[in-house]
């Protein structure tokens, strides 16, 4: 019975997307056993700060906002496939570079690098995976995916911690492999999935015009309201992976080992449970900006809750909290991003929506070390709870101001291109 239940949906989906599944977990395995060792690394090989680690970080972040927003106007261009490889192999090289390298300040330009090309494929990845399913199927697809990205993140550590006792060399060559191993299975398997534009369709745009693209994508009012918003959240749930490590260490002498014991908990539950939760807010017809609500309200009960509480059990029950929030903000967001993006710009609504994940994950632990200095570390967490809470209300207001987000309004193109 319950393997007749995986055929059936196994069956549910096209071919093409489980391969970019299957593809996109190889990959994020690759990353998985590498993040966590990588300042590790750097301090180790070069003897240098974390603060001077910190700033090659920066420059990853910079260059990736920088590499995102052009990769989203090229994958609207040239398609997703090749755009996507690219992100791949110069991602590959660039890894095996940072290893080999013998001078820490090289680094800064390989970082320059690799952030900005590296990052061109994201945009495409979304727009596959949007590309592949229908409008009803997105939110699933969506949560596959954070399903494969949890499993990576709860094996691919112990992996990694494994190889990096033996070498770093190790440990990046694998990495660099999981990346190669990617990009073959694309480029041999997977098909080119732009949607073709039908005949009567004006002539294809110049990359100029494709990157002028974005000031349509800057007058969409609804789409950019949903997209701050979306930041707003991302801001407070970035609070999970850094500043709440310390936060417990430090005000409540929880192990690092416990810390990432929680950590452990918040992929399981979503491996167990993301699938069964999507499927359920799609049958039942909820409203997405409502179901955002309420994801969004649990995140503020959840981050709230650390800076009231004390003991583990609680501790505990507030990652719980957390998670069932994120299992309903994380792919129904990225589903209704989707669905406000006009079908031949795609990628560049999608590079836009991106541009708030990278901002929240740039300043979020910055703007909690100031909340800390001034207020306290509970007020991190209270205010976390405040700004959940307000973009919760702005969720329910947006959905009744614009009832179900519609695609955005078909491009015009400008007079004289």
């Amino acid at each position: 019975m319950r393997l007749s239940h995986f055929r059936n949906v196994y069956n549910e989906y096209p071919g093409q997307f489980w391969l970019l599944i299957g593809a996109s977990f190889i990959d994020m395995v690759g990353n998985a056993l590498i993040f966590p060792f990588f300042a590790m690394f750097l301090t180790d090989r070069f003897d240098v700060s974390i603060a001077r680690v910190g700033v090659i970080f920066g420059i990853f972040s910079a260059a990736g906002i920088a590499g995102s927003m052009v990769g989203g106007a090229l994958t609207d261009r040239f398609g997703r496939k090749p755009i996507a490889l690219a992100g791949l192999v110069v991602s590959a090289l660039g890894n095996m570079a940072i290893v080999l390298t013998k001078d820490f300040t090289v680094l800064y330009g390989i970082a320059a690098v690799i952030g900005a090309v590296g990052s061109i494929g994201h945009p495409a990845w979304q727009a596959m995976m949007a590309d592949l399913l229908p409008e009803e199927k997105r939110a699933e697809g969506f949560g596959m995916s954070r399903i494969a990205f949890n499993v990576a993140v709860m094996f691919g550590p112990i992996i990694g911690g494994l190889l990096a006792g033996v070498s770093y060399l190790l440990l990046f060559s694998v990495d660099v492999a999981t990346s190669l191993i990617t990009a073959t299975i694309l480029f041999f398997f997977l098909r080119e999935t732009r949607p073709e534009k039908p005949a009567s369709a004006e002539p294809e745009e110049s990359l100029l015009q494709t990157f002028r693209g974005y000031g349509h994508v800057l007058r969409d009012g609804v789409f950019l309201a949903f997209a701050a918003l979306g930041m707003i959240v991302w801001l407070v749930y970035f609070q999970m992976n850094t500043t709440l490590a310390v936060f417990l260490r430090d005000e409540h002498g929880i192990a690092p080992q416990g810390f990432g014991l929680l950590l452990s908990l918040n992929a399981l539950i979503v491996v167990l449970f993301q699938f069964s939760i999507t499927r359920r807010v799609r049958q039942r017809g909820y409203p997405s900006l409502l179901v955002l609500a309420a994801g969004t309200l649990l995140y503020a009960i959840g981050f709230s809750l650390y800076g009231w509480v004390a003991g583990v059990v609680l501790f505990v029950a507030a990652m719980v909290i957390i998670t069932i929030g994120e299992m309903l903000v994380v792919p129904i967001g990225q589903a209704v991003a989707v669905q406000l993006a006009p079908e031949q710009m795609r990628g560049r609504y999608m590079a836009v929506f991106g541009f708030g994940f990278a901002v929240a994950s740039g300043t979020g632990t910055w703007l909690a070390g100031q909340v800390i200095n001034q207020l306290g570390f509970e007020w991190v967490w209270y205010l976390a709870g405040v700004i959940a809470a307000g973009a919760a209300v702005a969720y329910v207001v947006m959905h009744f101001a614009v009832e179900t987000p519609q695609p955005a309004p078909e491009i015009e193109r400008e007079a004289g291109d």
